[in-house]
């Protein structure tokens, strides 16, 4: 299989990689050639650990052969799957989507690793609705088993089998969703995050207490603090504010602790400061 993935950033290396790693011919786009650099340095340690591991059946640079860094699109002609991992901003993705849906052969698929933006309006932009499909995958991606399968309204069962086949031989488990704010892992993850950010806004505890009670009490294996930190404090932003307005309850309305932080450039581990230092 010819497999593409659209942008080289943490989701997007790792993603490549588990590709490459299942055998497949990968391709990986990005605008810069200093983020396919960054990409492919993520990967090679990536790689390098797991082999030092023995958890690597080649060596790192065998897989590393069947992945191919371009900045150009048209090389996504021939794919037969196309992932994309770009910004978690709908517009950017819709008018990428717009410009695959000329450049890939008729027959090959369309998917978004997005966690919260709809499929059925990316699926539309495409212009191949049919053959669109979601494929959230966790992170760190060479660790994580889940892939998220998310039909839109239009995604034929055809595309649905080949995407968890796909899935199935890069050693991860499919699973089936309906396209609906969210899905299932942020519609149950994030209030949960934005509700411990509550008690913090509250006064309920401290951050590190809040952990605590999460790991030990519900074996959670990072507290839900920590865990916004690692995601992006302004990832956890956006995705409340797609449920928020996609489900309209207030339930979902995101904790202005949260939007303040995000406002304060505190965005968690990538920015050096969240709820934690690092």
């Amino acid at each position: 299989m010819h497999f593409g993935v659209i942008g080289a950033g943490q989701m997007g290396a790792g993603i490549a990689q588990v590709a490459a790693q299942s055998g497949f011919t990968v391709t990986v786009q990005d605008v810069k050639d200093e983020f396919l650099a960054r990409g492919q340095a993520t990967i090679e340690k990536s790689l390098a650990r797991l082999h030092e591991k023995g958890r690597l059946t080649e060596t790192p640079a065998d897989v590393l052969s069947r992945i191919r860094f371009t900045t150009d699109l048209q090389d996504f002609a021939g794919c037969d799957l196309v992932v994309e991992a770009v910004v978690e901003n709908e517009a950017v993705k819709a008018d990428l989507f717009r410009q695959l849906g000329q450049i890939v052969k008729p027959e090959g698929i369309l998917a978004s690793n997005t966690s919260s933006i709809p499929i059925t309006s990316l699926a539309t932009a495409s212009g191949r609705p049919e053959r669109f499909i979601g494929m959230h995958f966790m992170n760190p991606v060479p660790l994580m088993a889940l892939v998220e399968v998310i039909r839109g309204y239009s995604t034929s069962d055809e595309t649905a089998r080949r995407v968890t086949d796909a899935a199935r031989a890069m050693g991860k488990t499919p699973i089936e969703c309906n396209d609906f704010p969210g899905f299932v892992s942020n519609r149950l993850l994030m209030p949960m995050l934005n509700e411990a950010i509550q008690c913090v806004m509250e006064g309920v505890a401290e951050p590190e207490a809040i952990d605590g009670i999460m790991k030990l009490g519900m074996n959670h294996p990072m507290g839900p603090l920590t865990l916004a930190d690692f995601i992006g404090l302004d990832t956890c932003l956006s995705i409340m504010e797609v449920l928020h307005r996609g489900l309209g309850d207030d339930k979902y309305r995101p904790s202005p602790l949260l939007r303040k932080m995000v406002q304060a450039g505190l965005l968690g581990r990538k920015s050096g400061r969240g709820f934690y230092s690092y």
